[in-house]
């Protein structure tokens, strides 16, 4: 799953590294770097680095093919973290506590949309409609899908 790769563009001398199908600036400390993992916040990353003995202000560049699989394996097993930093705390089905990274978060994330959907709760509504969920106002925002709100002016158009 490592890998080292170099940028389509050439403009830019910069090497990518591939840690949890992310590509990670090789210029960067792996401390930021790491948080552009989707679900990883900047304390995982902390702890993930404090575990690993690996120096926060260390270069992804600097990361050798076994740290970086040590990385990986240690965002996969995150059960030691507590379970306020969690982002998946006392799952619907299962009941447990967990962690998700990268495509797992946004699957859940979908399924939990479609159970809201289904059971036809009032979020599973303002989903489907494509409307705010949490209760912001849609008078002067939300005009994506193209529906005006508001007063019309006429047309005064004069043929000539």
């Amino acid at each position: 799953m490592a890998e080292i790769k170099k940028p389509q563009t050439e403009t830019k001398n910069e090497v990518l590294v591939r840690i949890m199908g992310q590509d990670l600036l090789g210029s960067k400390k792996i401390y930021p770097a790491l948080t552009k993992i989707k679900g990883v916040s900047w304390m995982i990353s902390k702890i993930v680095c404090k575990n690993l003995g690996l120096d926060r202000d260390m270069k992804v560049l600097e990361l050798d093919k076994e740290r970086i699989k040590k990385i990986e394996e240690a965002l996969k097993n995150l059960d030691s973290i507590p379970d306020y930093l969690k982002n998946r705390r006392n799952d619907f089905y299962t009941g447990e506590s967990k962690h998700l990274i990268s495509t797992d978060l946004d699957m859940k994330r979908e399924f939990d949309i479609k159970r809201l959907k289904q059971i036809k709760s009032y979020k599973g509504w303002r989903h489907s409609l494509k409307l705010p969920v949490r209760g912001q106002r849609t008078r002067s925002h939300f005009r994506k899908t193209g529906v005006a709100v508001g007063v019309r002016k006429p047309k005064t158009g004069k043929k000539g």
